[in-house]
C-alpha cells in the first residue's frame, strides 16, 4: 500500500514506485489529484518536498476510497454466500471481502491484514471479537448464530450420537 511505503523508503521512491506500479504518468497523476503538473514533477526529481495538503492529495488520488469494505472472517463454506453483496451503512456503500479462517491463529492473523488492507470494520465470530478488538483498532462485530441453525446443529449431533 502506497501510504505504508511512504513510511519504509520515503515519498519519493514510494510515489515514483507507485507510478510505475500503476501505469500512471505524472500528468495523469496531477490531474487525479487536482494539484499541478510541475508540482508532481518537482517532488519526483527531488527539487522539492511535498507539504502535508499535497500528499494527502496525491495519496487520495493512488489510493482511492471507494474501494471501502467491511472484513468478514469465517469459514470458506459462510462466505462463499456473502462476499459478493454490498451492505449499506448510514449512506456509504460497502463490499463484503471475505477472509476465510478454520483456527483461531488464521483469524488473527486475517484480522491484521484485513486491518492493512483498509478495512472499514471486521465481522466476526464471537469467540474472537474480544480478541480481535485488543488486535486491531478498526470496530468490530460479532456474528450471532441463529437458534435455528444451533439447533439443527444438536439435531445433527443427536443423529451421530445415536
Amino acid at each position: 500500500m502506497f501510504s505504508q511505503r511512504i513510511f519504509q523508503i520515503g515519498f519519493k521512491a514510494a510515489l515514483e514506485e507507485e507510478l510505475e506500479r500503476k501505469g500512471v504518468s505524472i500528468k495523469e497523476l496531477a490531474e487525479r489529484a487536482k494539484i499541478p503538473p510541475a508540482t508532481v514533477y518537482k517532488i519526483t526529481s527531488g527539487e522539492r518536498d511535498p507539504r502535508f495538503s499535497t500528499v494527502q492529495a496525491i495519496v487520495r488520488a493512488l489510493e482511492p476510497h471507494d474501494n471501502k469494505f467491511v472484513a468478514v472472517i469465517a469459514a470458506k463454506f459462510l462466505l462463499d454466500e456473502v462476499e459478493s453483496r454490498r451492505v449499506t451503512i448510514g449512506e456509504e456503500k460497502y463490499k463484503i471481502r471475505g477472509y476465510p479462517a478454520y483456527t483461531m491463529e488464521e483469524c488473527i492473523v486475517s484480522a491484521v491484514r484485513a486491518e492493512k488492507e483498509g478495512a472499514s470494520g471486521i465481522v466476526c465470530a464471537p469467540i474472537l471479537a474480544s480478541i480481535i478488538e485488543k488486535v486491531v483498532e478498526v470496530p468490530v462485530a460479532i456474528m450471532k448464530p441463529e437458534t435455528a441453525t444451533i439447533i439443527e446443529a444438536l439435531d445433527s449431533l443427536e443423529n451421530r450420537l445415536e
